[in-house]
């Protein structure tokens, strides 16, 4: 799992896994993720700190979960 904040465009990127990605959703004008073959591969938070998803306040407890 990889977690990528890019401060000056407000973007947050979570990568799950580095399968191809076949499928593209937006939940939102400002939420995309990803498909793999085998579930979700990566989110695309845009305006993610304006819109209360960043900083992630229990990343600590989400990491362990995720490997």
């Amino acid at each position: 799992m990889r977690i990528e904040y890019d401060e000056q465009d407000d973007i947050l990127h979570i990568e799950f896994s580095r399968e191809p990605i076949v499928k593209d959703v937006s939940y939102g004008w400002n939420v995309n993720v990803g498909y793999a073959a085998k579930g979700i591969a990566e989110i695309t938070i845009l305006d993610a700190k304006a819109d209360g998803y960043w900083p992630l306040e229990n990343a600590k407890d989400l990491l362990p979960a995720a490997a």
